[in-house]
């Protein structure tokens, strides 16, 4: 069961038999659709639907309706179809039948059938548009025929359509943002083309084409106000960017596993191989129950442009699944994680090699997934030189790229620090997140004199007022190699405090380091930031703040480090793992730290030069978010360019 997108393209599966379709529809009622063309003002009789049965289709004459009006470009197509088949037949038989109009007569029934339509106007004409594709009517679905088709096959292409896997994850995506809240665009504008090429056009067609991927949204804004004066002095830029915005492939699929009981679970799989203009694809991959498409095109997004960052010549994707892996016992973890792993990379490996797409870990695929992922992609491939980082030298040493990534934030904030004439000595950090990454950056801060007061996980935050040490660090990773919660700490050093349900960003410091997962910083716990008295933000997560935290951190004044630049740190490590491998050269991990430290360099370098030469002084908070967006922008743009992309 697969759904692969193309530049936006989708092939679909499954096709309801219209007379099933005709009896769904008798029993539903009205929905907020026609609600829509009411509020409009328009009467559902001038609503052009283009996609049913005629006067003489006797299947709709016993019901009540209101007859939608057809277009004169559609009736001058009527006679020339029906002027063809009057041809086709020779005249034999008399008179030529009337061809039946394709114009369905709509009833307020049709609403609740087709959740995926909304109503816009073009053109001065309300029409029915569908929310997937952004076309109307017939013309939204051309069948294998190279026409319009009758009303059965017309009813099978809007179902078949429908049914398909992307079409599904919208909807689905639509009732998770109303769960979480999300203002959503009730009555979407059509927009045919971008008629004025500007940064705010370029936005508004992205939330057009997809209003329910929030996340992918909000770093695509992000990004386009940083590129605003980029923009505007080249509008060669424009058609770049909008090239960029549309993954190059997208790979749907489901991922059959049985557990300990027998029983069979069905989880969706995905990867999103977002744009190879530098060369192959790389990115993580990510299992959790909240991973949907909204999330790994924004993951892959970013990962292509923290690629473009580096010296090294790599492409951006991201996949994962719902599946979770969590809170289960080691035989859990070594039958059900295995099996799911492994069904996992059946369907994958089509997609995947070493000189096409190389996977890496991200949350919830640790060296345990990577290693049951390798082993089945090496037997169904039959290749050692596989399409995991690194091969499985890199699964043994899999904590390196976790390692590094946080290693490299820290370097990087030393850089920060250093040209605001400051040490992180001293400084008073926060720190959010328990994995390996978090960790990470708690040790090479305690090592540096940094005071860490805070990590945390998914039920609270944990304080140590006195800050870690390296014995308590040693603590804090038994407790999280044995799955248990921060509580477990206190049992050992009674003076820390557990807070359930709340974030560590109300404790006073000096400095965040949010590395848990994006958006975990909102607009209350900005301001809670502030009030703390933070001065600087290194982000370890992708996109940790909200759009509205954002804001208020930059009416603020607070410096932000991008995660993009900041956590690069990782992807720059096994970028020189696999050009190690290709020479056959072994580094020790003193010339690996001492490579990473000048990797970093460059990239705070590279974006704060950058952001000077378009205007944004090194006093400016903003510089550094600006300085890695415009930089690593324009060097993927530059190689689209050339590879004549666009």
């Amino acid at each position: 069961m697969e759904v692969r997108g193309m530049n936006g393209g989708c092939r679909a599966i499954g096709v309801m038999h219209p007379e099933v379709e005709m009896d769904l529809l008798g029993r539903t009622r009205p929905s907020h659709l026609v609600q829509a063309v009411r509020e409009m003002g328009v009467g559902v009789e001038e609503i052009d639907l283009e996609i049913g049965a005629g006067d003489d289709d006797a299947s709709f004459a016993h019901a009540a309706h209101a007859l939608a009006v057809m277009s004169p470009e559609d009736q001058q197509d009527e006679s020339q179809d029906t002027s063809l088949q009057h041809s086709q037949l020779g005249g034999v038989g008399g008179p030529p039948r009337k061809k039946k109009r394709v114009v369905k007569k709509w009833r307020d029934e049709w609403a609740d059938t087709y959740k995926w339509a909304y109503v816009a106007v073009m053109e001065g004409t309300p029409r029915i548009f569908c929310s997937i594709c952004k076309e109307y009517g017939r013309k939204h679905r051309r069948n294998p025929y190279g026409n319009e088709g009758s009303r059965n096959m017309q009813m099978s292409a809007l179902e078949e359509h429908n049914n398909s896997l992307l079409h599904k994850e919208a909807l689905r995506l639509q009732v998770a943002s109303k769960d979480k809240g999300i203002t959503l665009f009730e009555r979407p504008i059509y927009i045919k083309t971008l008629l004025s090429k500007s940064a705010e056009s370029i936005i508004e067609a992205v939330i057009r084409r997809d209003p329910h991927e929030g996340e992918f949204i909000q770093a695509v804004q992000e990004v386009v106000h940083s590129l605003e004066p980029v923009l505007s002095k080249n509008q060669q830029y424009m058609h770049v960017l909008e090239s960029l915005l549309e993954p190059d492939r997208v790979i749907v699929f489901r991922v059959p596993w049985l557990d300990d009981k027998g029983e069979k679970h069905i989880n969706r799989g995905f990867r999103v191989q977002f744009n190879q203009a530098l060369g192959p694809y790389k990115g993580g991959m990510r299992f959790h129950p909240c991973v949907n498409l909204s999330v790994l095109k924004f993951l892959g997004f970013e990962q292509t442009l923290k690629h473009a960052l580096t010296t090294f010549s790599f492409g951006g994707a991201e996949g994962g699944s719902d599946f979770d892996p969590r809170h289960r016992s080691d035989l859990e973890m070594v039958m059900q994680i295995m099996r799911f792993c492994q069904s996992f990379m059946d369907e994958l490996y089509r997609y995947i090699g070493p000189s096409q797409d190389t996977l890496t870990g991200d949350i919830g695929v640790g060296s345990k997934e990577l290693g049951y992922l390798y082993g089945q992609y090496r037997r169904l491939t039959g290749q050692y030189d596989c399409a995991l980082t690194g091969g499985i030298n890199a699964l043994a040493n899999s904590n390196l790229h976790a390692e590094a990534a946080a290693h490299g934030m820290v370097y990087y904030a030393k850089h920060l620090f250093s040209d605001l004439n400051r040490e992180l000595k001293g400084l008073r950090c926060l720190v959010s997140g328990a994995g390996k990454l978090a960790l990470h950056v708690v040790e090479k801060l305690v090592s540096l004199g940094a005071i860490v007061m805070t990590v945390s996980d998914s039920k609270g935050y944990l304080l140590d007022d006195d800050g870690f040490d390296h014995s308590k660090l040693g603590t804090l990773k038994e407790i999280r190699s044995q799955q248990k919660g921060l509580r477990e700490y206190m049992k050992r050093y009674p003076r820390g405090k557990y807070y359930d349900e709340a974030k560590p960003w109300n404790e006073r410091c000096d400095v965040a380091f949010p590395c848990a997962t994006q958006n975990e910083i909102n607009h209350s716990d900005a301001l809670a930031l502030i009030s703390a008295g933070c001065q600087v933000i290194i982000e370890g997560a992708d996109m940790p703040c909200t759009a509205e935290a954002v804001d208020v951190l930059r009416k603020s004044k607070i410096f932000v480090a991008p995660s993009k630049a900041a956590n690069a740190g990782g992807v720059a490590v096994s970028g020189l793992e696999i050009a190690n491998k290709g020479n056959g050269l072994l580094w020790s991990a003193e010339e690996v730290d001492a490579k990473l430290q000048e990797l970093m360099r460059d990239i705070y370098q590279k974006s704060m030069s950058t952001a000077n030469a378009c205007g944004f002084g090194k006093g400016n908070p903003e510089a550094l978010v600006h300085g890695a967006n415009i930089a690593s922008f324009l060097r993927v743009a530059q190689a689209m360019l050339e590879q004549g992309v666009v």
